[in-house]
């Protein structure tokens, strides 16, 4: 009887070891020999599954935004544009302070410093939080037709304000800011939000 062919290693979960290796070090920072070790794999087999490192992190990226997809839609289920606001700031203070995950936000983390040969990462990564943005922005514009904002409200600067918010706390979490410091933020964050809604009762 030959041999039984080799276990196939579990790729969510060797995506999720590459996404961990590049929200830590960035796109730059992250080395091959980091990267197959965190996976468990050797090089071949990585340039054989994803191409390049180029093609592994847009690979983690599409898992990493696939699981943040998840909670996006949570978020924009909350019944008020503040209640929006506020379950996605508060949520982004505890979830880039908690210690089970590197700080930060890896559509930040990962395009720091990239040089020549990885021009796209960042384009890459401002694609990314563009969906966010994008999602915040539909919402907005129907709480804004539902009368939950003012007439005079502008959903997509809304949206824009509150994703810039999100991305400035994630600078501030890998810089080593606690939860404390990025709930603060979030606080004014949401009041602006409100300031904009309705004063319907």
């Amino acid at each position: 009887m030959g041999m039984g062919r080799p276990r196939e290693f579990d790729a969510e979960t060797a995506l999720d070891q590459a996404m961990e290796v590049f929200w830590r070090h960035g796109y730059e920072g992250a080395t091959i020999a980091q990267l197959t070790e965190a996976m468990g794999i050797n090089p071949p087999s990585l340039y054989a599954c994803f191409g390049n490192k180029e093609g592994l992190l847009k690979a983690a990226l599409d898992r990493y935004t696939k699981l943040r997809g998840v909670w996006m839609d949570e978020v924009v289920a909350a019944p008020t544009a503040r209640d929006v606001a506020e379950r996605m700031l508060m949520g982004i203070a505890d979830k880039q302070t908690d210690p089970a995950n590197p700080p930060g936000c890896l559509l930040v983390q990962g395009g720091i410093a990239c040089g020549t040969g990885s021009e796209n990462v960042p384009f890459e990564l401002a694609a990314r939080r563009a969906q966010n943005e994008d999602q915040l922005r539909d919402r907005f514009v129907r709480a804004k037709a539902e009368g939950d904002l003012k007439p005079s409200s502008d959903p997509a600067a809304l949206a824009r304000y509150v994703s810039a918010v999100s991305v400035g706390m994630g600078v501030m979490a890998s810089s080593g800011s606690d939860r404390e410091a990025l709930r603060q933020v979030a606080i004014v964050a949401v009041q602006a939000v409100e300031a904009q809604s309705s004063d319907r009762t």
